[in-house]
């Protein structure tokens, strides 16, 4: 009787519902379960292409900052060739610059000789202003003139001023080639002509310059036709002609 009563309330519970179709649950289970592992196979790959990905990144990330220092490293290379090359401001290259730190020392030399030969005159400058159009600049020598207080190019000086400067020059280029040669003596100097364009007072202003030169135990040697410096040089190799050809004999002060 107790199992009759189970029986008849179970009927009552499942009273207008309907049967479940197992089978048609159990196809759908299998097709989620299929679908479920298509999409963690999608999940899987996504994930191997997030990590791929996050390498990729990093490595681009190293490139960039090594591109960064090799641009820096370029720009810095590319600046120095610029200036080293007088692409700069001032148009001057670094062998100009070096040149132009020598041509200081060289003038200042020169100017001393310069200073006495034209009795405080004259003045020899660099020229620093930069120069016009695509000129390199850094070279250029002025000349400043005391009796008009204004600098001007070596070229309007008169043939007899310019071998004076041209004169001081070389003993000025002398001077500081000897300073910097690390203590090599040049004793023998030549000085080829010029001494034609000088008037009486110029002509003995150089040769007092030469004469101090001489005076400090270097040999100064004088190629030249000028007849006035015969009576200034005790020592000469003079150089005439015959009718059999040219002839050289030396001369020293006191023969007849």
């Amino acid at each position: 009787r107790q199992i009759h009563l189970q029986i008849t309330e179970l009927k009552k519970l499942v009273e207008g519902r309907v049967r479940p179709d197992l089978e048609s649950l159990e196809n759908n289970i299998r097709s989620l379960n299929e679908e479920l592992e298509i999409w963690t196979d999608k999940a899987g790959a996504i994930l191997s292409q997030i990590k791929e990905s996050t390498r990729i990144q990093e490595a681009i990330n190293q490139i960039a900052m090594q591109m960064a220092d090799v641009e820096e490293q370029y720009r810095l290379a590319g600046h120095l060739y610029h200036v080293t090359h007088g692409k700069n401001e001032l148009k001057v290259t670094f062998e100009r610059y070096v040149l132009a730190s020598f041509l200081e020392d060289i003038l200042a030399a020169a100017n001393t000789r310069l200073t006495g030969m034209t009795n405080g005159r004259f003045l020899l400058k660099r020229q620093k202003e930069r120069a016009k159009g695509n000129a390199q600049s850094g070279l250029d020598l002025l000349v400043f003139d005391q009796y008009t207080g204004a600098s001007r190019h070596v070229k309007t000086l008169s043939g007899g001023e310019s071998f004076k400067a041209a004169l001081a020059l070389a003993l000025g280029l002398a001077e500081v080639v000897q300073n910097h040669a690390g203590g090599v003596s040049l004793e023998t100097m030549f000085v080829d002509e010029g001494f034609g364009t000088l008037d009486p007072e110029s002509l003995d202003q150089a040769i007092e310059t030469l004469m101090d030169i001489q005076a400090d135990g270097r040999l100064v040697g004088i190629i030249s036709h000028v007849p006035e410096l015969k009576e200034r040089i005790d020592a000469r190799l003079e150089v005439y002609q015959t009718d059999s050809g040219s002839k050289a004999a030396f001369v020293f002060a006191g023969e007849a």
